[in-house]
């Protein structure tokens, strides 16, 4: 199976990333990447909708077409991100927002799996991204593969020695 992480964190060595990490080694017997979005220049969406008209093809010249690659070979997506204010990243969201082009319906993801990082020990912080997420499973006929949501992680590498790295290390191993 190829599996294709989008992590969404602009922190290089940070909470989310180290989650990301522990989930490819878990499921190291597949073919895992891992795209940190802070890597690549992609511009938010225009809601121009040339994609539309132009076989896929977006009006903008960016690094949106090898992350669209990326997915094309990929069987499941992992989407991870810190959480600053009930949102997944801006980096992230920029990335998302340009799955409106009609590429999507040549991928061949089956599986999605969400991990989250947020400083905030609130009940309801993921609530927004959750129900997203859904809707995304829902929309596209993706089966969850499953969740890693971390609250009260705040400053860069305090999720290590913590029980979700091995959760992370666990949900991809289950793959």
């Amino acid at each position: 199976m190829n599996i294709l992480i989008i992590s969404g964190s602009p922190r290089k060595g940070g909470n989310t990333e180290l989650l990301a990490e522990a989930f490819a080694k878990g499921a190291a017997e597949h073919h895992v990447e891992i795209v940190s979005v802070r890597n690549y220049q992609v511009n938010p969406c225009l809601g121009c909708n040339a994609c539309f008209k132009t076989n896929g093809i977006c009006a903008q010249k960016d690094d949106m077409d090898i992350i669209y690659e990326k997915m094309n070979q990929a069987d499941m997506l992992v989407i991870a991100s810190p959480v600053y204010f009930y949102g997944i990243s801006a980096q992230l969201k920029a990335v998302i927002d340009r799955f409106h082009n009609p590429i999507r319906d040549t991928f061949h993801i089956k599986k999605m799996a969400l991990l989250l990082v947020g400083a905030a020990s609130l009940p309801e912080l993921f609530d927004a991204i959750l129900t997203e997420y859904n809707l995304c499973l829902k929309f596209f006929n993706i089966e969850d593969a499953g969740k890693v949501l971390v609250r009260g992680v705040k400053d860069k590498g305090d999720i290590k020695g913590t029980r979700f790295i091995e959760e992370a290390y666990q949900l991809g191993a289950l793959i």
